[in-house]
């Protein structure tokens, strides 16, 4: 028999071995390209002179072979030794044997608690954060502010303080000479805290000017500095409480014909 290389079309003497054993796959002797011998397989070549070997339509019907030379024999099943009759007991614990699909199914069933568990405690850790990093805001907001100090007294603990200035109102605010200090002034203020909340003492700034409104004279006085009291300083301000300060401050002289207060 014989087969054509596609690529350099040289013709080659193939046997039924070498068919067989390469699976119709060889390597060509002259170019060493690999093909499909059985392609073009023919029991004769044409006459010459030829360029290529007719090939074998691809889907074609596999021949049916009807000649049977040797089929073997199946062989012979063993028989089965019979197993030994069952007790009374024996079968009524068969009944009650849970059934094995149902053993599967929770065997096969994931356990998803540790997950859920942990899941819970990332969102809580996560609103705790998210809480901490926005407590000026809540606790400032009336509703959530409320709920909070409830929940406070409730657990016995405190809310941290949130500063907010602008709800601390000076009420009434006067300056005269000191009375037993020479060279300083005596400043009186009252303000009040119109927060819904106990906010932390300010920081007070006076400010002197004279008569064109140039600041001559500035003080910044932090809450230790004008609250002699521990306690009163710890507590802050409470929500709607009025209170009135005094502070000393070096007299700048007659240029000074003004004062201003405010809060930091």
């Amino acid at each position: 028999m014989y087969s054509q290389c596609p690529e350099c079309l040289s013709v080659f003497s193939v046997d039924a071995r070498t068919i067989a054993q390469a699976h119709g796959f060889v390597m060509c002797g002259h170019c060493g390209a690999g093909f499909d011998c059985i392609a073009t397989l023919a029991e004769q070549l044409p006459p010459e002179p030829f360029d290529e070997l007719p090939s074998h339509e691809p889907g074609i019907e596999p021949p049916r072979v009807e000649l049977v030379v040797y089929r073997p024999q199946p062989a012979a099943a063993e028989p089965q030794p019979e197993s030994p009759p069952l007790s009374v007991e024996d079968e009524f614990a068969n009944l009650i044997v849970t059934p094995r699909f149902a053993r599967d199914r929770h065997a096969d069933k994931p356990r998803r608690w540790p997950w859920i568990l942990i899941t819970v405690a990332l969102l809580l850790g996560l609103t705790a954060q998210l809480a901490w990093a926005l407590r000026d805001t809540l606790i400032t907001d009336p509703d959530t502010g409320a709920l909070l100090r409830q929940a406070c007294a409730t657990l016995q603990c405190t809310l941290p303080p949130v500063r907010d200035v602008a709800k601390l109102r000076l009420l009434a605010r006067d300056v005269q000479t000191h009375p037993t200090v020479p060279g300083a002034l005596l400043i009186s203020a009252t303000m009040r805290n119109d927060a819904a909340f106990t906010q932390p003492w300010p920081v007070v700034t006076i400010r002197l000017s004279d008569g064109n409104g140039k600041v001559i004279a500035m003080r910044r006085l932090n809450p230790y500095e004008y609250l002699d009291d521990a306690d009163t300083l710890h507590r802050g301000l409470a929500a709607g409480a009025s209170t009135a300060l005094v502070f000393e401050v070096e007299d700048p002289g007659h240029q000074a014909v003004a004062f201003d207060l405010g809060f930091e």
